[in-house]
């Protein structure tokens, strides 16, 4: 099953993306042309996959680690509903989960 996400890009532009279930939410963003580093490849040492779950969507997700909540106290323009990509497998009750990137995300890594 063929999981629907959509990603807001800091210009309110919406990119209907999908993945598999047990794919990071980070590489379904990178595949879509998302602005998200992912710098440490998901070893949760850095911020720079930090997205904004939409609110009818975050209690839905798993709830962050400590050690993410950790993480996130990193990054730029952080909301109550702040999470990093790399830390949400998807799975098929993800269907249809929206995402926003914030506007202090640039990926860096085409340079």
């Amino acid at each position: 099953m063929s999981i629907a996400i959509t990603f807001v890009t800091a210009k309110g532009e919406r990119v209907e993306a999908h993945g598999e279930p047990g794919v990071p939410l980070l590489e379904v963003a990178q595949a879509a042309g998302m602005p998200l580093e992912g710098t440490c490849e998901g070893q949760m040492a850095c911020s720079t996959c930090h997205v904004i779950v939409a609110s009818d969507w975050f209690d839905r997700l798993p709830e962050a680690s400590e050690e993410e909540e950790d993480m996130l106290d990193l990054a730029a323009g952080v909301q109550r509903t702040s999470r990093l990509s790399c830390q949400i497998d998807l799975t098929e009750e993800m269907d249809g989960l929206e995402v926003r990137i914030p506007s202090e995300s640039h990926d860096m890594s085409g340079f």
